[in-house]
């Protein structure tokens, strides 16, 4: 749930839901994937796993990154515990299936939004709020002398295959009139070892995929990025477009971390704005955004104060984006379009 900082009325969040056949879920909702979770009583998450900054498996165990706090953020706004969530590390190649089979109930894993993918035709997605812009870029040795994507005609590209990185190298090379030689992979993990050995000159994915894996090579400097973005990627949490009850649960919780950066409302002084926003009755839009009037969680089927309790758990999308892609992270990748709409970025919550 988001609002800007005046209302002039208030929009339902949800004006017409589909019933999907099950209880009521709060609030007259049906969700048959929000009671499955309930009754469960942990989300499972789909992630990559192996990709620094956005979903990295620590030795111990634990799972960080950006990509992981949009599954901890939904489950405490759902289940009251950002703890509570099964993580599955899945593939470029397995997301999908596991999507659509039910065996994860969130893929929040380097996806990008794209027409086939959201099409009832296509994979008939549904996809959330986007949590990272990013494009596609090539990488090679630093050694290699190649400073432009032309230098690399004719030559072995190494990509990881299932992937709108494969499509996108072939249509750029196209484009440039260029032969090459794509050699596919079945995992992120094949391609950059493949790169690494020497099998393929350049290596192609999304710029920050290539900027985190860099960053666990043998060597990090003596890897560059070229100039040249192949593509727009708009990184994309996703769910099923069968149970738009669940799919707006989503799409609202991480729009209320969007929201919360532009209201100043951080993991550090949320219990201090609801207790401001409970002594003051006259700052209606504060009350409604963290729930303490309204009934904007109601209709999502969500308590109340579920906005309230997602950024008590990760923060805002400003303390996300810098403690695991920016300035406090290894990757110190800088804020670009990834920033708020009103400071140059593509950030953008609608009103509640």
């Amino acid at each position: 749930m988001v609002l800007l900082h005046r209302f002039t009325a208030v929009i339902p969040l949800i004006a017409s839901l589909a019933l999907v056949g099950c209880a009521s879920d709060g609030g007259g909702v049906q969700s048959q994937k929000m009671a499955a979770i309930k009754a469960r009583g942990s989300l499972i998450c789909g992630v990559d796993g192996k990709l620094p900054g956005f979903s990295f498996v620590s030795p111990d165990g634990s799972y960080s990154g950006l990509d992981v706090d949009i599954c901890k953020a939904t489950a405490a706004a759902v289940l009251s515990d950002p703890a509570k969530v099964t993580y599955r590390d899945l593939s470029a190649t397995e997301r999908f299936a596991a999507l659509s089979s039910g065996e994860v109930d969130l893929l929040s894993r380097n996806t990008t939004m794209t027409l086939s993918r959201d099409a009832p035709g296509g994979n008939a997605l549904a996809f959330a709020p986007t949590t990272f812009f990013d494009g596609q870029a090539v990488m090679v040795p630093a050694t290699s002398g190649i400073r432009s994507l032309k230098e690399v005609a004719g030559k072995p590209i190494c990509v990881e295959t299932g992937t709108a990185s494969e499509l996108n190298l072939a249509d750029r090379m196209r484009e440039l009139n260029a032969t090459y030689t794509p050699l596919k992979f079945q995992s992120g993990d094949q391609t950059y070892a493949a790169y690494l050995q020497g099998r393929c000159v350049a290596v192609t994915s999304d710029r920050s995929q290539l900027a985190a894996k860099r960053t666990s090579f043998p060597d990090p400097a003596g890897h560059v990025l070229l100039p040249e973005v192949l593509s727009k990627e708009p990184l994309t949490p996703v769910t099923v477009n069968g149970d738009p009850g669940w799919a707006d649960a989503v799409r609202w919780t991480i729009f209320g971390l969007m929201q919360a950066e532009e209201l100043g409302i951080t993991q550090a002084n949320i219990d201090a704005k609801v207790a401001e926003a409970k002594a003051n009755p006259n700052q209606a839009d504060l009350r409604r955004f963290l729930g303490v009037e309204g009934d904007f969680g109601r209709q999502l089927g969500l308590p109340a104060d579920f906005v309230v309790r997602a950024i008590g758990a990760v923060g805002n999308y400003g303390e996300m984006f810098e403690r695991n892609v920016g300035p406090k992270s290894t990757l110190k990748l800088p804020r670009g379009l990834n920033n708020q709409w009103n400071k140059g970025g593509l950030m953008y919550a609608p009103p509640v």
